[in-house]
């Protein structure tokens, strides 16, 4: 009886062994059956979703994840990926920067010109650069940008090319782009009648222009623009396209109000060049139409090229001289540039700058931010230039070598004194040593 009465029970635990195996086996495929349900099945996600995160990959990488499946690569073709594209054209042998690849390139005009609509030409000095981007330009017939950039990150590029295949190039867009509103052509042969072909076609829609060193242009190419292009809000140009009549063109009733223009004042060749000189009344018109206009003037002048600028009240903000400039002509800014809110010096001289420094401070009443390179300015004369505009100064680039101790103070003093009425740590700029 107990010998039966032990193979039942031994039968028993063996048979429940067997039951729990089971179980545990059934429990391991219902854990797996349910992580296999919950894991993301990423080729059937919503083409949305794709497209969001495409959005946010660069090029390469977007088109390697095209490969991963038909989905991703439908979402890959989306005209919503293809409004905004910068071609960067690069020739190996003369520039570090990436290219885009050539057969992305007849991609795009094959399949995506039409979807375009905010477009640049990064390139870099070579002619065959510039080259290749005119012939994408003139291949981009079937598509209507509304911002076109062509920038070359060194000269000569597009200034090297025959002035006629530029300007065939450029015609096609704005003949094709009917609602162009931002157009940067700083450093092109563009001309006279090519923007008169602009404003044919996009006088209603542009409000940026950018067109510096465009040497083919003239003043009344310009004037052209400005009097057909009332919704004109950013402009930018070299000194010679300045006059009189393009003031008072943009200060028409028709016109609305300038918010930023931009103007450099380049001598190529010195003592060569004649600089004319605005009248105060277009200039008092002009501010009267765009009293918030952001007037930013670049020099790049010599010593004796200065005379017509400054001798009477100009309104402008923003003022970067490129080259030295003499104590006569800064005393002259003090006096006449009550608008000034950015002042960057790079070079003066061996004369100390403490008078011009301190008219500034008085007249200038919302300057914010001063550079200086290489001049020369005394500790005492600094402080107290910096004490009489406060806390208003939120840029002060100095360069330590800019400052001259005296018998009031020293470098190490003048640290403390500056920050004291700045209300926040200030050190000079130190200049590196390697």
């Amino acid at each position: 009886m107990k010998r039966g009465r032990k193979n039942s029970e031994a039968n028993n635990s063996s048979s429940e062994e067997e039951i729990g195996g089971e179980s545990k086996k059934q429990k391991t495929a219902d854990e797996e059956s349910t992580e296999i349900s919950l894991s993301p099945d990423w080729g059937n996600l919503l083409p949305d979703i794709i497209l969001q995160v495409f959005q946010y990959l660069p090029l390469l990488d977007r088109a390697h994840a095209s490969q991963v499946c038909r989905r991703w690569n439908q979402v890959f073709h989306m005209p919503d990926l293809w409004r905004c594209f910068e071609f960067e054209l690069n020739q190996p042998a003369t520039s570090y920067l990436r290219a885009t690849h050539p057969e992305l390139i007849n991609q795009i005009i094959k399949r995506h010109s039409n979807h375009l609509q905010y477009v640049s030409f990064k390139v870099d000095s070579s002619k065959e650069s510039a080259e290749a981007a005119c012939d994408i330009l003139s291949q981009l017939v079937n598509c209507s940008l509304k911002t076109l950039g062509l920038i070359s990150t060194a000269r000569p590029s597009f200034m090297d090319l025959p002035k006629s295949h530029f300007i065939s190039a450029l015609t096609v867009v704005f003949v094709n782009s009917k609602s162009l509103s931002s157009l940067k052509i700083d450093d092109t042969p563009v001309d006279d009648p090519s923007l008169k072909v602009l404003v044919a076609n996009n006088s209603d829609t542009l409000k940026l222009l950018k067109m510096s060193s465009c040497p083919h242009v003239s003043p009344a190419g310009i004037l052209c623009v400005a009097d057909h292009c009332h919704g004109l809000r950013e402009l930018a140009l070299n000194y010679h396209l300045l006059s009189d009549e393009l003031l008072l063109a943009l200060s028409s009733e028709k016109h609305v109000r300038l918010e930023h223009l931009r103007i450099d004042v380049v001598s190529e060749n010195p003592g060569q060049t004649h600089f004319h000189t605005i009248q105060k009344s277009s200039w008092d018109a002009f501010i009267k139409h765009s009293p918030k206009v952001n007037l930013v003037m670049y020099f790049f002048l010599y010593e004796e090229e200065f005379d017509p600028f400054f001798r009477y009240e100009t309104p402008v903000t923003h003022l970067y001289f490129g080259r030295s400039v003499s104590k006569d002509v800064l005393g002259r800014v003090g006096m006449s540039c009550p608008r000034l809110v950015e002042l960057v010096v790079c070079a003066n001289g061996l004369r100390p700058l403490d008078e011009e420094l301190i008219r500034i401070a008085e007249r200038c009443k919302n300057l914010s931010a001063i550079g200086l390179g290489e001049c020369e300015v005394s500790c005492s004369a600094f402080v107290e230039f910096v004490k009489m505009c406060g806390g208003r100064l939120s840029q002060l680039s100095i360069m330590e070598e800019v400052l001259i101790p005296d018998q009031k103070y020293s470098l190490e003093q003048i640290h403390w004194e500056v920050s004291k009425h700045l209300g926040r740590v200030w050190f000079p700029d130190m200049m590196p040593t390697w």
